[in-house]
């Protein structure tokens, strides 16, 4: 089955070729991909009408590389998928009408992908990954524990009440004037500091269920910034506190997923595997917490390569591809969703768990 995939749906401009039907380290035929991190640096955060224009721009010129490297024709693909959602809007929709034109044109399957499911699905690309699996999916906009019960099927155990994980780490990143994108400049920043120095809280810890919650832990390193000498922030003070916080974060997921796990061996014994996917999963300190939590609780842990845990197209082609060989396709009709939940059954979150553990 191979299926051209294209991901727009935030600052990255991608498309790539998946056979779904090669083996694990030969599925990605094609790939290329455009970051657009220089044009909203000055900003410190992505500004969404740039976004969708270089996008706009861009995106021909992705798919013909991704094409080219494949070595293939419209012609030998079976699918063609994009991001359908969620996503800053203007984006998914340079994608979805990019995908759906050549669909029409070419007169091959159209497949709407939910970009989180895109992430959710990544370690089957990279690992033959059986169903259920748990997974922990940090990323800038979502914060989730989920069991993976199947294609489309996704079961959600926690989320979080205010800020994401990985918005948690850009905000404090901006603070402590680490630059922009905030997370990889954090975790630099962090291996270097103490993170005992500043005492810091550990949100949600202790309480029953698998939500998180962020927005009062950024709060205190705003405090413990404001009660330092006036001034810059000494190269130090950036370093310790990149650390505490760091540390105040992965105690707190590790929190959470313990929880999660207990919850997941009692309801679906079958699972065998816990799985990290989304950019945040990228952070080496969060990965080494997953793989000591999946080790004492029996488990196989498993986390896509680092260029995978970051947005790109390979995963939605994948995604595209799984759908597909069920026989899943969407209509040229589709329209675009700038929210899309992968468990559209899940209680809202009450502060207190969705879920009791």
């Amino acid at each position: 089955m191979r299926v051209l995939g294209i991901e727009t749906s935030c600052d990255e401009t991608a498309a790539a070729i998946v056979d779904s039907h090669a083996p694990c380290g030969e599925r990605i035929r094609g790939e290329s991909i455009l970051s657009q991190l220089d044009e909203h640096r000055a900003y410190g955060g992505v500004v969404p009408e740039i976004a969708a224009r270089s996008h706009l721009d861009h995106i021909d010129r992705m798919v013909h590389e991704a094409m080219t490297q494949a070595g293939c024709t419209f012609a030998d693909l079976d699918g063609i998928a994009a991001t359908g959602g969620p996503g800053l809007i203007g984006g998914v929709i340079v994608g979805v009408m990019t995908a759906k034109t050549l669909a029409m044109v070419h007169k091959r399957p159209f497949i709407a992908v939910n970009h989180l499911e895109g992430h959710a699905l990544t370690p089957r690309l990279s690992h033959d990954v059986a169903f259920p699996y748990l997974l922990l999916l940090v990323s800038g906009g979502h914060c989730q524990i989920l069991v993976v019960e199947d294609v489309g099927r996704c079961h959600r155990l926690g989320t979080t009440i205010d800020d994401a994980a990985g918005e948690a780490f850009d905000k404090v990143a901006k603070m402590l004037g680490l630059g922009y994108p905030g997370g990889p400049a954090l975790e630099q920043a962090a291996v270097l500091g103490k993170a005992d120095r500043f005492r810091l809280p550990r949100p949600m810890k202790g309480r029953p269920g698998c939500d998180f919650s962020f927005s009062g832990l950024k709060t205190s390193v705003r405090q413990t910034v404001e009660k330092l000498p006036p001034g810059s922030l000494s190269e130090q003070d950036r370093q310790d506190l990149a650390a505490g916080f760091q540390a105040a974060v992965v105690d707190a997921v590790s929190d959470r997923i313990h929880l999660a796990i207990r919850l997941f061996q009692d309801r679906w014994p079958q699972g065998r595997t816990l799985v990290a996917a989304g950019g945040v999963a990228a952070n080496m300190a969060l990965r080494h917490m997953l793989q000591d939590a999946a080790i004492q609780h029996g488990l196989e842990f498993v986390a896509p390569p680092l260029r995978w845990c970051t947005d790109n197209a390979a995963m939605i082609a994948w995604t595209g591809a799984e759908h597909l060989e069920r026989g899943h396709t969407d209509p040229l009709d589709f329209r675009p969703r700038p929210r899309w939940p992968l468990d559209p059954n899940a209680p809202k979150s009450t502060g207190a768990g969705a879920v009791k553990a």
